[in-house]
């Protein structure tokens, strides 16, 4: 009876000291998953808003060359008009049939107006008669001076209207006046009124005169800083920020923009205007959440499961030494009393039972660390097929709005086909975490080289690199999957593009060799590799911090993907850069048919 009342009593510091300890463990691990969650988010963030920038960027080009080819079919049509006879007449006060003339033109070029002016500016003919133009007084001064002029211009009615200038010369090369030509904006920018990213370009007046979002033209650019503000009424809410290399934006100026865009210019000298894009950041952001938060909930579940594995185990040694203690106790003091060990031996048996459940539990929880390991580089695995799938669904879009439902229905079929791609790839991961693998099958490697190139090849030319490739004629079977042998030649071909960003002659020479046995080989022109010993070492890697994909998982994952079909990958230097070999076991349909 002394020992149970002096057990418990003892016993009470120990445990108030180890809850405390708990508590503070649990807490820095949450503290330490929370770190890794933010900075996992802030990576991803920065990483898709260098891919939208880019993106932008090509948006906005895009934009600004088609606006800069339909005004310059103005320009043209200017300088034809005014090597016209009927001009020459009308200037001598001959030929009073020019203002049909001018609009004939017109009507059939769809301009605005045509004008045949003095080198002081004054209207000789007018296609469109009682149509107020803009200024044009700037234009023609410079037309008498022998260049082309050119301007943009609010008439009276408030139509926006770009004008060009050409002068006219005589016989005896003088200037005796000067056409020109003024296109109604309003018409040309109707075709890409609502399209993505948000367009606009500001004048010399830093006026948004062309836009495809009507709600904003003719805002003006504020005195101080970045922002726009309306031409008439209160400025709305607005703030902008620089992250990293990006400005952006933050604006409430209605549903059709958005609110956290990223702010891209883009000058144009050629029309005296300054291209400028907003793109949405709310996609970057989503990812970078989605990524953060799988991160964190990976490791909270390896975390719950090694605490609770601890525990179990803290627990069994505090039963096991308490029942240790009592089994000393009581056969000193009750040696005759077998069935009071024959309980306590019991219980011993179940402790060792409950100890060995823990240990199991223990394997599980090291199982499910290597799925979190696996887990990390999920984004590399299917960042290439996400990226095609996003490049064509826009061009599917800007296909649809040119009319071409054909090339739109070829890159939704494109679109389904990486879709149905990264499901495979899903579905392997599932069946590794329940303990299960895709079993190896008959793989045509020169079909699944074929697909890795078609899913590179816009990096490939982006890159500027050459591609010495020849397809055998023939199929070549060997042993693998065709998600994971393709992912493997996307990693190779990828890394090969990267290393060779410095290199003055880019060329990427792929060959299948089946003479003996089947081997794949990818030689690049590029630097070569530092540690050839080190380069398949999980996160290794010669990038620099902060470049896409610089994670060092690629080689590793693709050395594991090899070796379970049985093969084997090796990297080298030649003289002229890297090789990596990619040998694979030919499929035997004798050994398939035995099985």
């Amino acid at each position: 009876m002394r020992l149970a009342r002096l057990g418990p009593a003892h016993t009470v510091p120990a445990m108030g000291g180890g809850v405390l300890r708990r508590i503070s463990v649990v807490l820095g691990f949450v503290l330490v998953v929370a770190a890794a969650a933010a900075g996992v988010w802030r990576y991803g963030y920065f990483q898709a808003l260098d891919q939208m920038a880019r993106q932008g960027a090509s948006d906005l080009a895009l934009a600004s060359d088609r606006l800069t080819g339909q005004l310059q079919r103005y320009r043209e049509l200017a300088v034809l008009v005014a090597d016209h006879p009927q001009v020459q007449g009308a200037l001598a006060g001959d030929d009073v049939a020019a203002e049909a003339l001018f609009l004939e033109i017109a009507d059939k070029t769809a301009a605005q107006d045509i004008l045949l002016t003095t080198p002081g500016g004054g209207i000789l003919a007018q296609a469109r008669s009682g149509v107020a133009p803009i200024d044009i007084g700037p234009l023609v001064a410079r037309s008498a001076q022998g260049a082309l002029g050119w301007g943009n211009g609010r008439t009276e009615q408030g139509t926006r209207i770009f004008a060009f200038a050409a002068p006219v010369f005589d016989a005896q090369s003088e200037i005796r006046g000067a056409i020109v030509v003024t296109a109604d904006l309003a018409g040309i920018e109707w075709d890409w009124v609502g399209s993505n990213p948000a367009v606009f370009f500001t004048d010399a007046a830093d006026r948004v005169f062309i836009t495809n979002r009507s709600e904003i033209v003719f805002w003006q650019r504020r005195e101080e800083g970045p922002g726009l503000v309306p031409a008439s009424g209160a400025a709305l809410p607005f703030d902008s920020y620089q992250l990293g290399r990006h400005e952006v934006w933050q604006m409430g100026w209605g549903p059709y923009l958005p609110q956290n865009a990223l702010h891209l210019v883009r000058p144009l000298p050629v029309i005296g205007m300054t291209g400028e894009a907003l793109v949405d950041v709310a996609p970057a952001r989503r990812l970078a959440t989605l990524q953060a938060a799988a991160v964190a909930g990976l490791c909270l579940a390896f975390g719950a499961l090694l605490f609770l594995a601890t525990e179990r185990r803290r627990t069994l040694a505090e039963a096991n030494a308490l029942l240790e203690r009592r089994v000393a106790e009581r056969t000193a003091a009750l040696s005759d009393s077998n069935a009071q060990l024959r309980r306590e031996a019991e219980e011993r048996e179940d402790a060792q039972r409950a100890l060995a459940r823990a240990q199991a539990d223990l394997v599980q929880a090291g199982k499910l660390s290597a799925l979190g390991q696996m887990s990390a580089g999920l984004s590399h695995e299917l960042n290439q097929p996400l990226m095609a799938i996003q490049n064509y669904a826009e061009n599917g879009v800007q296909f649809l709005g040119k009319g071409r439902a054909d090339r739109a229905g070829d890159n939704l079929s494109r679109i389904s086909d990486l879709a149905r791609r990264m499901g495979r790839i899903i579905k392997n991961l599932r069946a590794f975490a329940r303990q299960e693998s895709e079993p190896v099958v008959r793989v045509d490697v020169v079909a699944v080289l074929g697909s890795a190139i078609e899913l590179t090849m816009p990096r490939i030319r982006q890159a500027e690199v050459m591609l010495d490739y020849a397809a055998p004629g023939v199929p070549i079977h060997v042993r693998g999957g065709e998600v994971r042998l393709g992912q493997v030649f996307v990693n190779l071909i990828s890394n090969a593009v990267d290393a060779m960003a410095a290199s003055e002659v880019r060329r990427l020479h792929i060959a299948i060799d089946a003479a003996n046995g089947i081997t794949v080989a990818f030689r690049d022109t590029g630097p070569g590799i530092d540690s050839p010993d080190k380069v398949f070492d999980p996160f290794y890697s010669t990038k620099d911090v902060g470049e896409t994909e610089g994670m060092g998982l690629g080689l590793s994952i693709s050395y594991g993907i090899v070796q379970s079909f049985g093969g084997e990958i090796k990297g080298r230097n030649t003289e002229g850069g890297a090789l990596f070999t990619v040998d694979l076991q030919r499929w035997d349909s004798m050994a398939e048919a035995a099985e």
